[in-house]
């Protein structure tokens, strides 16, 4: 077991995994900027280190500066949390070609599943279902019409290195098929430094599926169960669910065993998701993102297992240590993400000092967070300072104790989300499990004094 890790990152992951640390004996190193050096991550980290301006392209995006950290503080391993470089394949490449343990999956399987064509490939391979489209990337607006052809509108152009939605552009008619192909591939270049496009059914109202996965050095590969978070906006996830509402048994099993199956044909290693579309009845694979997830917590709720302490105990080479069928879902869980925005101003950003801030407590709640009472919430990252997870026998109650503990909470000094989660909780369509992913930009409203 390592003898000391560098957390390279912020806010309520860098927490999340200094405890864990703590927990198994590592000596814990923060990086903070300089807009974090009073930072509840620094706080609770062993020791600390600057690494200069609030912008993160000169601070926690600077790989340099993280190696120097990690050099000078003698560490054994590097985490990298999620957002920020923990899917970076350059940097993952760095980490493993140096004296220090990477703790996430290869480099090279990380490029491989970046890329969604040749993800899609492995799927394939796998005999994993994917969505109707092309493994390989389109050479121009002629491959998008002779899809279109074949399959109808709407079609989706989709930027190869893509995720979170950017380089995503729906087709619904022929004669947009140039102006939307060269939209993406612009967009694709931008953000993920690819230009390559590819082609894909577009399902119109579907669910989103993801699996938590785990593998090790020692080719044992286990998947946590499903968590539903189709409810997001924007594509940008809100609230998550696990065991998903929307799944049957048999499904269930299937869908699990597919991102199981898809994970080791390419070679994973450490924990991960598969994310999946489901829509009447039928599943296909959407991407995996190779690392931990925000929504991490719900599952570990339901299944007891630590995914952030595996995480480093893979890395450090030790077997996974429980079977498949050890894994069970003996609860429901619900993660509400607080975010710093107004609900009611389209969630604009509102960053500034949380005045009050007393989560709730009690049974069946879990809270992780990267803020104490009196800090204050930077303009310069994202917004989601906390996450609410409650846990119960079964969704009804699970709902009821969501609405309990959103209405114990109190945040004054900003705006938060709790309005939009406490709406969410009291609509009749997501309370009959009515909802898809496009379910908040087309079908909540919130009306004035929501929340109050």
């Amino acid at each position: 077991m390592f003898d000391k890790i560098l957390v390279a990152n912020r806010g309520e992951i860098a927490v999340r995994v200094i405890q864990a640390c703590k927990e198994l004996g590592i000596h814990s190193v923060a990086v903070y900027s300089d807009a974090d050096a009073d930072a509840k991550h620094v706080r609770h980290a062993d020791e600390s280190y600057n690494i200069g301006s609030p912008v993160a392209a000169k601070s926690y995006l600077d790989q340099e500066k993280l190696l120097d950290v990690a050099r000078d503080a003698g560490v054994d391993a590097i985490h990298p949390g999620y957002g920020f470089l923990a899917e970076n394949a350059s940097f993952a490449e760095r980490i493993e070609n140096s004296e220090f343990e990477w703790i996430g999956p290869p480099s090279d399987v990380m490029r491989a599943l970046g890329e969604k064509t040749g993800a899609r490939r492995i799927m394939q391979e796998a005999n994993v279902p994917i969505v109707p489209g092309t493994t390989e990337p389109a050479n121009g607006p002629e491959d998008i019409h002779a899809f279109a052809e074949d399959h109808g509108y709407p079609v989706a152009i989709k930027a190869d290195g893509g995720g979170g939605g950017r380089g995503l552009k729906v087709v619904t008619r022929a004669e947009d098929v140039e102006e939307l192909f060269k939209n993406a591939k612009r967009e694709g270049e931008a953000y993920f430094d690819n230009a390559d496009v590819y082609v894909e059914r577009f399902l119109e109202n579907p669910r989103h599926i993801e699996v938590q996965v785990l593998a090790d050095h020692h080719g044992n590969v286990r998947h946590l169960w499903e968590r539903d978070c189709s409810i997001q906006r924007r594509q940008q996830k809100l609230i998550e669910e696990t065991p998903s509402p929307s799944l049957d048994h048999d499904v269930r099993v299937e869908l699990c065993e597919a991102a199981r199956r898809g994970v080791e044909e390419a070679g994973y290693v450490n924990a991960g998701t598969v994310e999946f579309l489901y829509e009447d009845g039928e599943f296909y694979f959407l991407e995996v993102n190779t690392r931990i997830q925000v929504e991490h917590t719900i599952t570990e709720a339901v299944t007891g297992i630590d995914l952030v302490k595996w995480q480093i105990r893979i890395a450090a080479g030790e077997p996974i240590s429980f079977e498949q069928d050890e894994v069970v879902q003996s609860q429901a869980a619900m993660e509400f993400r607080i975010n710093a925005e107004d609900p009611f101003a389209d969630f604009a950003p509102m960053p500034g000092t949380l005045d009050v801030y007393r989560p709730p407590r009690g049974i069946g709640v879990r809270i992780d967070d990267g803020v104490d009472e009196g800090d204050s919430i930077a303009p310069f990252y994202d917004s989601m300072f906390a996450k609410f997870v409650v846990i119960a026998e079964d969704r009804d109650e699970v709902i009821q104790r969501g609405k309990r503990a959103l209405d114990e909470a109190d945040i004054e000094g900003i705006p938060t989300t709790i309005p939009f989660h406490q709406h969410v909780l009291s609509d009749e369509v997501f309370l009959t499990n009515g909802h898809t992913t496009k379910y908040v930009d087309e079908q909540v409203t919130l009306g004035e004094g929501e929340g109050e």
